[in-house]
């Protein structure tokens, strides 16, 4: 793929900044609103499977027409084309970036048939083990980390309404032996799948967990390693050395954090069974054929892009906090973490040539409204603005109206709030019972001002389903690529992971010999203090 224009090096980029020099710090959302009654409307985007109000962000028409005319001078369109017809848009590897040819319909991606050789099978397989009565299974535990935990540990809780009920799920990640242990604790081995999710069957927290697991079982009356534990990977011959024979494989086009839509959605498959995890490949295929064709302009993982490079480099907003009104996504936040910050949280661009300006955000949340009652306070009053991305479902899957209503309007109240603020001079107006009598009311009015302005994004789902969920997930994996391909950067590479795990390799033994040669200073009298 040829280099293509750097932002900061448009013509686009210099307007924008003109711009926001002339109208950023200005720009008020009440004012917008009573200036433009049609503001809702003219900043409202349909998407598959997802609504969006883009109306309380600080933008306004000539904010928009500047973003889709940069991403015209960045050829972000182009780049998405190279990168759906399998072009090697992962430059630092020389590898295509697929995901999209994972969830398309047979026949209309590249590897089609491998990929739907691949799918047909996991899926039959998943149906047997879904039969309990014949399968004797109860208990399944997925043995991953990064992408091969993230996805399906997002995923299964979210589509909760869609999972088969004799079955229970449970995610062992972390090489802390504090992860694994309370999940064996409850388990019987004759009722149990272990699922080692690892593509080269080498990575160095999945495997230790993976020997635990298997120790555990052969402990505890396990006979059968091949009918308990399944592998989704590429390397065959070590995990039959392992124990295992069946398992499913990918390819080097599918990078982890966007690999639930391979083999590694397998736990997905045996919650929701084949039907519904076709579903979610078809909501993801749905918002790859709208991201596809539709302009910029009402495009919505380009707008939402746009919107993340205005907010970072031009505001200078340094983070931004996802709030899913719905206790199924408690994941989500976690998952687009991964997806966001592994993906752009890079410094140099594809040239190899340092970066002047800020590129991944920090992505962080909690679902509401549990957030409210820990973070929210910030985001209301502090001093740093951040913006936040509000995920209502408009129909639920339980069977108590009530609360759904007040969860409803709490997420639209947080919203609301955030953008209106209150004045001094309504704080000062207002009647405060907890207050303490001793404090001065004009001091007190401060402390109860609002400043408000502060801007959000709210998405809406008519209901968390399986297509629902996958065009939401896919709709951010577009959004991520628009903005690095705005920064001009690899957002398909993870070269920072991998420090860490070669020096780790080098520590692990010293731990054991007490061997601090050529350390530094303070890792060589941590270890010691560890040792002793």
């Amino acid at each position: 793929m040829n280099p293509a224009i750097r932002c900061d090096r448009t013509r686009a980029w210099s307007r924008l900044m003109e711009f926001h020099r002339l109208h950023g710090s200005t720009f008020d959302l009440r004012s917008a609103f009573a200036k433009d009654p049609q503001r809702f409307e003219s900043l409202s985007f349909e998407s598959p499977e997802v609504f969006a109000d883009l109306s309380k962000n600080l933008i306004d028409a000539s904010v928009l027409s500047l973003l889709a005319e940069l991403a015209r001078e960045c050829a972000v369109e182009q780049r998405r084309d190279s990168m759906l017809t399998g072009n090697p848009v992962n430059v630092t590897e020389g590898r295509p970036a697929l995901h999209t040819a994972l969830r398309a319909p047979r026949g209309q991606g590249p590897f089609s048939e491998q990929v739907h050789d691949v799918l047909d099978r996991m899926l039959a397989w998943a149906e047997r083990i879904r039969d309990t009565a014949a399968s004797g299974i109860r208990h399944v535990v997925n043995i991953g980390i990064g992408g091969s935990d993230l996805g399906p540990q997002m995923a299964v809780p979210a589509l909760d309404a869609y999972a088969h009920r004799d079955l229970r799920f449970h995610f062992v990640s972390n090489v802390d032996g504090h992860d694994i242990t309370p999940v064996l604790r409850e388990l019987d081995p004759s009722e149990t799948l272990f699922v080692i999710a690892s593509k080269t069957f080498t990575t160095q927290e999945t495997m230790a967990n993976a020997g635990v697991a298997r120790e555990w079982f052969l402990a505890n009356g396990g006979t059968d390693t091949r009918k308990h534990f399944v592998a989704t990977t590429t390397n065959v011959q070590a995990a039959a050395e392992f124990g295992i024979d069946t398992t499913f494989g990918f390819w080097d086009w599918v990078g982890g954090r966007y690999s639930l839509w391979s083999a590694i959605g397998l736990p997905i498959a045996l919650a929701i069974g084949a039907d519904n995890f076709r579903a979610l490949l078809d909501g993801a295929h749905a918002m790859d054929v709208h991201f596809a064709i539709t302009p910029i302009e009402r495009n919505l993982p380009m707008l939402l892009g746009l919107l993340d490079v205005w907010y970072r480099n031009f505001h200078g907003f340094g983070s931004r906090s996802v709030a899913p009104y719905h206790q199924g996504l408690k994941r989500f936040p976690a998952y687009l973490q991964q997806l966001e910050m592994e993906s752009n949280g890079k410094r140099v661009d594809l040239a190899g040539e340092s970066l002047p300006f800020s590129t991944s955000p920090v992505v962080w949340g909690e679902p509401g409204t549990n957030g409210q009652h820990a973070y929210f306070q910030m985001l209301h009053q502090g001093t740093d603005v951040i913006p936040v991305e509000f995920i209502l479902v408009r129909t639920p899957t339980h069977g108590h109206p009530e609360l759904h209503a007040k969860l409803l309007a709490n997420g639209l109240a947080q919203s609301q709030a955030l953008m209106l603020g209150k004045s001094t001079q309504q704080a000062a107006g207002e009647r405060t019972p907890t207050a303490s009598n001793a404090i001065d009311p004009g001091v007190l009015a401060h402390h109860r001002t609002f400043p408000g302005n502060r801007p959000s994004t709210t998405l809406v789902l008519e209901k968390l389903t399986p297509r629902a969920l996958g065009s939401l997930i896919a709709l951010h994996e577009h959004r991520v690529f628009v903005s690095g391909a705005l920064w001009n950067i690899n957002s398909f590479d993870q070269w920072g992971v991998e420090l860490g795990k070669a020096l780790c390799s080098d520590l692990l033994p010293r731990l054991a010999s007490g061997d601090t040669e050529g350390l530094d200073d303070s890792t060589a009298g941590l270890l010691r203090r560890l040792r002793d």
